[in-house]
């Protein structure tokens, strides 16, 4: 519960998070170093092949430990996947849509909350047959935890209201971009796009849980080349705002 208590914290810092009508900007850049290597899937763990319309699960037993790292990639073929955290026979708490034009340039690579319990990691390649696909999921390192972590204070967020869009924009300069969405303990349902050109998405993530406190949503995005945009689309009602954290890694 590091993270979550962390983000009580976060709260408790600013308690017009949620209630304000002027939000505050996002700064874009900061010190935060996110190797490459570090979403190697030989690095995360067991990868497994899973071929278009069939799927993958992976078993986290340890409720003492909370976050998993999920990454995906392919040998350059576009990725269509469904990611789910099981936990119990019937209940899944929290949905990860995720699509990339290129699954070698721009790999799936976002991180799971477990809600300290025993819970699985359920991989489904919505994709057609010939698309295959390459998975690994495992506990996350600590330090990559203490990354997501240090994204809370690295900038104050931006809030976001159901039905807005917020925008950011990143210079050739940026090889990489985190993006952390969480709530007041209220659903989180919004979709996060690294566009390049206009209207033109390469990578896009839709989430879906019904507690966006005990499982935000924080995912990196590959950015090669110049002219990126991180756009996030808060796709609840109104009354289930949400806030944003973007910033080069």
């Amino acid at each position: 519960m590091k993270f979550v208590s962390g983000l009580l914290v976060a709260l408790a810092a600013s308690a017009n998070a949620f209630s304000v009508n002027t939000p505050s900007a996002v700064r874009p850049a900061t010190s935060l170093k996110a190797s490459t290597d570090t979403w190697d899937l030989a690095n995360i763990g067991r990868s497994v092949r899973i071929e278009g319309m069939s799927r993958e699960h992976w078993e986290f037993p340890d409720p003492n430990q909370e976050i998993v790292q999920v990454g995906i990639d392919s040998n350059g073929r576009p990725i269509e996947a469904l990611i789910e955290l099981w936990i119990g026979p019937d209940w899944t708490p929290m949905k990860v849509k995720a699509y990339t034009e290129d699954g070698m340039m721009r790999p799936v690579q976002t991180l799971i909350g477990t809600r300290n319990k025993v819970a699985a990691i359920d991989i489904n390649n919505t994709g057609p047959g010939d698309f295959p696909l390459n998975a690994a999921a495992c506990y996350a390192k600590p330090s990559l935890t203490a990354q997501r972590q240090d994204l809370l204070t690295s900038n104050q967020g931006r809030y976001i209201e159901g039905g807005a869009i917020h925008s950011v924009n990143f210079d050739a300069s940026v090889d990489q971009i985190q993006v952390l969405l969480y709530t007041d303990t209220r659903q989180l349902n919004a979709q996060v796009e690294l566009l390049n050109g206009p209207n033109n998405f390469k990578q896009k993530y839709e989430v879906f849980t019904n507690n966006g406190l005990l499982n935000s949503l924080y995912v990196v995005f590959n950015s090669p080349g110049a002219g990126n945009v991180i756009r996030v689309t808060n796709l609840a009602p109104l009354e289930f705002p949400c806030k944003a954290f973007i910033a080069a890694a």
